[in-house]
């Protein structure tokens, strides 16, 4: 998910317990299903797509027993539930954007769903293409800077040498931008070099933030989010909210 802080986010997605993390499993199988079916190949060097979703299914600490599992069934299953991408957008209270992507074998479920949150926690679902304006999309690999000891300068180099766009440093990490398409490659080419990732996926990204200064309403913001992404047809929530600092639990 994006957001302000976004290595709040990622932390905290990190540190959930095994309930969620085994729903973060399932999504992400999700993805290998359908990288695999759509890639036309079950080897990751022939499937681009596959290839990110190894990557990202890592990342998130899925095992390659899990992984390897996934792969083979998708493989030679000629049945089995055909899942589609749908992209819903709306907006939460405030009037903050919002992307939801998800994965489904129901649409209608998977609608009904979608705009019963946006309902009850003030927001409203819209039409295709009513906030994604406010987006662009870009490849984001996010560096830890306590498990990639490097100077920023030669990080830079290194991420600009590979093929990225832009490069930012905050606080706790390093923020690498690719083009959409040159993500994997980038990524790839970083890891040969030793760097490891605390995420590295496409992701829509804002280009303008909003706040949401009533407590009360903040409140209303984190519960839709939590209701979209506990939904496991769900997949990624992107949207525009400045969210709060959250103070580090460390």
């Amino acid at each position: 998910m994006s957001g302000h802080n976004k290595w709040s986010t990622i932390k905290q997605k990190k540190g959930k317990n095994d309930a969620a993390r085994a729903k973060i499993f399932t999504k992400i199988g999700r993805e290998l299903i359908v990288a695999v079916r759509d890639g036309g190949s079950a080897d990751p060097a022939a499937n681009s797509k596959l290839r990110d979703c190894i990557a990202k299914a890592k990342a998130n600490n899925v095992p390659n027993e899990n992984i390897e599992r996934i792969i083979k069934k998708a493989a030679g299953e000629s049945g089995g539930a055909n899942y589609e991408a749908v992209t819903y957008e709306g907006y939460g209270p405030s009037g903050i954007a919002v992307i939801v992507e998800a994965l489904t074998d129901n649409r209608n479920r998977t609608a009904g769903d979608v705009r019963h949150y946006f309902d009850k926690f003030g927001g409203n679902m819209g039409t295709p293409g009513c906030v994604s304006f406010m987006f662009e999309q870009k490849g984001v690999l996010v560096l830890d800077k306590e498990d990639n000891e490097v100077e920023e300068d030669k990080l830079m180099e290194d991420a600009l040498e590979a093929g990225a766009a832009d490069f930012e440093a905050d606080e706790d990490i390093y923020t690498v931008y690719t083009e959409p398409s040159d993500m994997g490659a980038v990524r790839d080419d970083l890891t040969a070099k030793g760097y490891t990732f605390a995420s590295a996926e496409v992701e829509m990204v804002p280009s303008t933030y909003t706040k949401i200064d009533d407590p009360d309403v903040q409140v209303k913001m984190q519960k839709l989010l939590d209701m979209l992404e506990d939904n496991d047809d769900v997949q990624n929530v992107w949207h525009n909210w400045e969210m709060p600092e959250t103070p580090d639990e460390d």
